[in-house]
């Protein structure tokens, strides 16, 4: 790759890490393609230089936010289906994840963003819930494959929607407080 295509590409992808993190924080039509391009210290006019379109830079930021997790995890030389539950939950229904709305997992910000986004965003949305639910049915002592399919979807579903009402919540305690029973009732059902 020539000098002027390096750094075509590493523009490329500090625009979509930025894109990434404000369509988590605002919302999939909460970020303008001008307000995209000033964060990143461009024009507006060289963002088609990078896309074909805003349906193809939303899909390309959340393709990397869906990555994120496992990425770092992996960077780290774990396996993301290997995380003991206790660990993952503790994690992912923590105060920090809370507040880190940009960083977070995209479903716990976009799900209805995500239901109502184009084609390709579902897709790739639907691929990675597979992903997900797959290294959650991990964690999952079950006597067989369908019980801890059934307790994976229920943990995934309630660890999200967790997240997303402690982040509602203007009460520190009470968003504590369904971190907190969701974790403690999460572990409880993977174990059994």
């Amino acid at each position: 790759m020539g000098h002027s295509q390096l750094e075509k590409q590493k523009t490329h992808d500090r625009i979509v890490e930025i894109a990434s993190r404000r369509l988590r924080e605002k919302g999939l039509e909460g970020v303008g393609v001008a307000d995209l391009m000033k964060e990143a210290g461009l024009t507006v006019g060289g963002f088609y230089k990078h896309f074909a379109s805003r349906d193809e830079m939303v899909a390309e930021a959340m393709q990397l936010a869906f990555g994120s997790w496992e990425a770092k995890v992996r960077s780290e030389g774990r396996a993301p289906a290997e995380i003991p539950m206790a660990e993952y939950s503790a994690t992912y229904l923590s105060e920090g994840h809370c507040e880190d709305v940009s960083g977070g997992c995209p479903f716990a910000a976009l799900t209805a963003d995500l239901a109502r986004s184009s084609e390709k965003c579902r897709s790739l949305a639907t691929e990675q819930l597979k992903t997900n639910l797959g290294n959650m049915r991990s964690r999952m002592n079950a006597a067989d494959e369908a019980q801890a399919r059934r307790k994976a979807i229920i943990a995934t579903s309630l660890m999200t929607g967790a997240v997303g009402l402690a982040r509602i919540s203007d009460d520190p305690k009470l968003s504590e407080e369904i971190l907190e029973a969701v974790r403690s009732f999460v572990v409880d059902l993977a174990a059994k």
